[in-house]
């Protein structure tokens, strides 16, 4: 399999073996339209070491990248930045072949590795600020707990300045061009963005703390080389880092998302009366059908949001399934500095707008108006308050 596979140098020492996922769409409920790749690193120094490994279908891909440079079995070291298994998966049967003199991960990591799997050999743990003698390389570590599972670590190899990242500046992204510089910076970004709202958003304070942190250390980087999507480096570097200390402040922008399901066309009504009057103000406005949309949609359009107001019809005394899903999806997302409020018709009892307002309001959100509710078909004053609330929300965010 080794002629069909070829590791790529991305650096004097270091190769990509990793695996391209061109097929996947759904990524534990993220909408993945645009495939991914699992990174897996070769660092060929006097001690061989691979970082990471890649998801478990994907092991053959991975070890014949590796055969295309060197026997496998001459690994020395197998470094585990992230014990998650599309990045794990295939570390016990790689550790079986290639019988490597050490594994390392941080301490969390080494918990999380033994949790998952029944390993042939001890995990040595690693900190912050220990380092790994390569021989004529020298690797270093930083634990970034929560970044975003209690075991995530960066590793630096300090003679060619490359950070290797864990899933920090990842997306979800096939490309068989390794680096940003090489790809569409626009959907670059838009994914790397959605990336940020699904996985990275729970975490904002954590990675404005660690861009700080990273930044005292005054690390030269030339390469930061994520396990997901194309890499950074050179000038994006400060690119990507600009953009996630942005995201992770989510300033309450001049931007407003409606979502809403429809049975019959009414809540649609509604919300399309409520947009018309955000956009009246001359605040942006995009309005999300759920009928046509994911939830992973909805929360990269929250990232760079001010407002958000949630439409539901009820059906059986309850709030509509669709919005249900995304409103609990969002709930674990923890965005914030938001306003917003809720709305919605009905037929003989109502209980979906404040079902809503709870969520709403679980959500920290900063309720404009205790929400709009309509009986069956909205009239012309039930659009016209709908109008107004529309109106009230926009000159809110020009505040």
């Amino acid at each position: 399999m080794k002629e069909y596979f070829k590791a790529k140098k991305i650096s004097e020492s270091v190769y990509w073996v990793g695996a391209i996922d061109w097929g996947i769409r759904d990524f534990h409920g993220y909408a993945t339209r645009r495939g991914t790749t699992y990174n897996a690193f070769l660092i060929v120094a006097e001690k061989i070491t691979l970082i990471d490994t890649v998801k478990a279908p994907f092991k053959n891909e991975m070890l014949a990248r590796i055969a295309s440079v060197i026997d496998i079995d001459k690994i020395d070291y197998i470094v585990s930045n992230h014990a998650e298994m599309d990045h794990s998966g295939a570390l016990p049967d790689v550790i079986k072949e290639v019988q490597p003199e050490k594994v390392f991960a941080s301490p969390m990591g080494v918990k999380a590795l033994n949790a998952h799997f029944d390993l042939d050999m001890e995990i040595t743990p690693v900190k912050t600020g220990d380092e790994l003698d390569l021989g004529n390389k020298t690797l270093s570590f930083i634990e970034t707990k929560l970044l975003h599972w209690p075991d995530s670590m960066f590793t630096y190899l300090k003679e060619e300045e490359v950070l290797f990242t864990q899933d920090a500046f990842g997306m979800h992204f096939a490309s068989a061009n390794l680096f940003v510089d090489q790809n569409d910076i626009s959907i670059v970004k838009r994914e790397c963005e959605k990336y940020f709202a699904n996985i990275l958003m729970p975490y904002s304070s954590k990675i404005t703390a660690l861009l700080a942190s990273v930044a005292e250390m005054n690390l030269p980087i030339k390469i930061a080389a994520s396990d997901h999507g194309p890499m950074f480096r050179n000038d994006d570097i400060s690119t990507v880092i600009n953009w996630y200390s942005e995201w992770a402040t989510q300033p309450r922008a001049k931007k407003a998302i409606i979502i809403y399901d429809t049975m019959w066309g009414s809540t649609a009504k509604m919300g399309n009366a409520i947009a018309d009057g955000i956009s009246s103000t001359g605040i942006e406005i995009k309005v999300i059908p759920l009928a046509s949309s994911d939830r992973s949609e909805v929360a990269t359009e929250m990232l760079e949001a001010g407002a958000f107001i949630v439409g539901s019809p009820t059906i059986n005394n309850q709030l509509f399934p669709s919005l249900a899903d995304v409103l609990t999806y969002l709930k674990g997302l923890k965005p914030h500095n938001l306003i917003g409020a809720a709305y919605g018709s009905f037929g003989w009892s109502g209980e979906a707008v404040k079902q809503v307002n709870q969520y709403l309001t679980d959500m920290d959100v900063e309720l404009i108006s205790d929400g709009i509710k309509c009986k069956y078909v909205p009239r012309k004053d039930d659009l016209k308050k709908c109008f107004e609330l529309g109106v009230e929300i926009g000159n809110k965010l020009q505040d």
